[in-house]
Parts: C-alpha cells; structure tokens; sequence
C-alpha cells in the first residue's frame, strides 16, 4: 500500500485508506483533509509532486484545483454581501456599468453566481485571460445567449471574471487581493488566486490523464453532452507561468486540502472557523439557497446551484477539472476537500465522491 503521511482520527482511517488506494491505483499524488467543528479530523497527503515521480508530495504542496476555486470566489461574494456592501439581487451594471451592454441590463448579481446569467463561454483568445481589462472588456461587451434568470449553463471560466470584477468594482481589490486579506491571511490558510513566484518550488503541475499528453482539453463529465463552443483550455495552458500568475478566479487558485477545507468550514460552522468569524450564520446560510434547479445547457445534467455553489441533498460544494472536491454539510458542521495533481478522464471520476462517503463513515462513528 502506498506510503501516507500526516494524521488522521482512527475513525476516519477509511479516509487516508482511500488515498493509499487511488495511488495504489497509478495516481501520482494528492492530499485529503476532513475538518468537523472546524477541527482537522483528516489532514493526510502521499505519493508524488512531478510525472516522473521523483518530487514526494510534501505537507507544503499546493496544486491548481481548477473549478474548486469557484468555491473562494463565491466565498468572497458572500462576505461582501453579508456586509451590506454587496446586494445580490442588484443589476450587475449599478457596480460595473459598462456591463449594461448588449442587453444585458437585465442581468442580476445572484445570476452570475448561479451560473444563470447566460454568458457562459470564454469566446476569445486563451492569452487574453491573463489580461483582467482585457477579459472583462471582452465579457461586458458580449451579448446573452438566454434570457437571465430562465436557465442555467455552466460558466466554467467566465464566472470568475464576472463576479470578480463586481467584486473589483465594490473593494478596488482583486479576488486574490480580496482573498488574501479577509479570509486566508487571518485563518493562516495556504491557498491563492494569483501565485507568486516565491511558491512556484511548491506546485506540483497538473499531469494528464493516462494515456494524454498537455494538449489534453476540459470536456463535460457526461459524454452525451454538446462540445462546448468556446475556447477551449489545455492542460499545457494550466501548467504555463503566465496561468499561475494570473487572477482567473474561477480556475486558478492554487492550494491543497487542508487549505480548502480550512476556508470553506467557515461555511460549515455557521460563519465562523479557528476563532475567525468571516460572516454572520445567516450570510452562512445563504450559500445553499436554491437559484436553479433543472437542466444544465453546458453541462447536459440536472443540477442545483446556490449562490456560488453547487448543491447536493443537504450539503453544498464544488470540483475541479481533473478531480479536486470540496463539500460542505453545515448540518454535520463537516468539510471534506480532496486536492490532486492527476487527472483522470471526467465520466470515470469518482475519487473525490469516495473520499466524501469514506468521511461520512467516520462521521457516523464519532457521533455515536
């Protein structure tokens, strides 16, 4: 069995077990981590930080969690409007008015978050993410494609930038500035939006599916569903200098999962985490308010989504291409995040909902 390292509550021994086997099963590295009541019961990590599997993922090693970044951004929303500085049921165009264009004067702020806004694909050149004026320029010129509010289609990377330039508007930070100052600067959480150079030593790059090379695209967990029309992202583009650096606020956060857990078990424990209260329980609360429920047009799925977050029974989260996970249940007060650098092929991917249920195990016993 493979070798994991960290700590573990004997209960949850289903959880770092479940690691081992993934690894056992040809995964290079990952690292899971499972907090209730805002303590670690999970912090564990093995295997390797590089394909050649030279580099042992380390407790300091961070990775790109792709989609799983949303979670962050939403998290951030949430704080502001818990804050009364941001209303969601606003138009869009009373923070950023130039948004108003091209008839989308309709569009509220809680559309954006639930993937309901109908701008859901990034239509222009991959370097011009990089670019924040750029990619907002070209966002807030581009017209709808639904009416806002009737239907929901997946915003995989444009989401970032809409919510984050509302959030720009409002605080005159980024998200990773935003990010960093409010949230995982006072919790001492080790994820960021927009990574410095000093890090880079600690990033283990995001390696293809078996089998794939770098040129290796994101693609729907449901093979029936419609290639996407917009441009599409490669691996080879998530591993480059110029995508670490950058502030894409709905796929770049670099982190591990006991960052990811950390932060998001503010949402868990009623707002507040490690003695840092980040919003009111009922700002909390307000993630897992249903906005869609039905088909999603980019994903070809039924799914539910709250504000900023996908919504599963009770419980609430997100992942990311290439298999990283978080999920929320504030009625357990339990966070599981699952942080990888390998990729497995989307419609085969079942490894972060393993280590969830593994977790629920755990749960099961230290509630007895």
């Amino acid at each position: 069995m493979a070798d994991i390292q960290g700590t573990y509550d004997d209960l949850f021994s289903a959880v770092p077990n479940g690691l081992a086997a993934l690894l056992d099963e040809g995964d290079a590295g990952g690292s899971v981590a499972v907090l209730v009541d805002g303590e670690p019961v999970v912090d564990v990590w093995g295997g390797f930080a590089d394909a050649d599997r030279t580099v042992p993922w380390t407790h300091d090693t961070i990775t790109n969690v792709f989609s799983t970044t949303k979670t962050m951004t939403a998290l951030c929303a949430l704080i502001l409007a818990d804050r009364g500085e941001l209303d969601l049921d606003a138009q869009v165009a009373r923070y950023w008015p130039e948004f108003a264009a091209a008839g989308k004067e309709k569009v509220l702020v809680r559309h954006l978050l639930s993937h309901t806004a109908g701008l859901p694909h990034w239509e222009g050149p991959v370097e011009e993410i990089y670019d924040w004026p750029a990619a907002t320029a070209r966002l807030a010129a581009q017209p709808l494609l639904w009416e806002p509010g009737t239907a929901a289609g997946y915003h995989s990377l444009t989401q970032g930038f809409l919510v984050g330039e509302v959030l720009r508007r409002i605080t005159g930070r980024t998200v990773g500035e935003f990010l960093a100052d409010e949230v995982t600067g006072p919790l001492g959480a080790d994820f960021h939006i927009g990574l410095p150079a000093e890090h880079d030593h600690r990033v283990a790059r995001t390696l293809p599916p078996p089998g794939r090379d770098e040129d290796y695209t994101a693609a729907s967990a449901n093979r029936d569903a419609a290639p996407t029309p917009g441009t599409a992202m490669r691996v080879r583009d998530a591993n480059s200098t110029a995508w670490r650096r950058s502030q894409i606020p709905a796929a770049s956060g670099f982190g591990n999962a006991r960052s990811i857990a950390l932060v998001q078990s503010a949402l868990a424990c009623g707002g507040t985490v490690g003695g840092v209260r980040l919003l009111s329980a009922a700002g909390a609360a307000r993630a897992r308010e249903e906005q869609f429920s039905g088909e999603d047009r980019v994903i070809g799925m039924t799914q539910r989504y709250g504000l900023g977050y996908g919504l599963f029974g009770n419980s609430f989260g997100w992942g990311g291409w290439g298999g990283s996970l978080v999920m929320i249940d504030p009625d357990a007060r339990m966070v599981v995040a699952y942080a990888t650098d390998q990729m497995r092929e989307p419609a085969e991917d079942t490894r972060g909902l393993d280590l969830v249920m593994s977790a629920y195990d755990g749960l099961q016993g230290l509630r007895r």
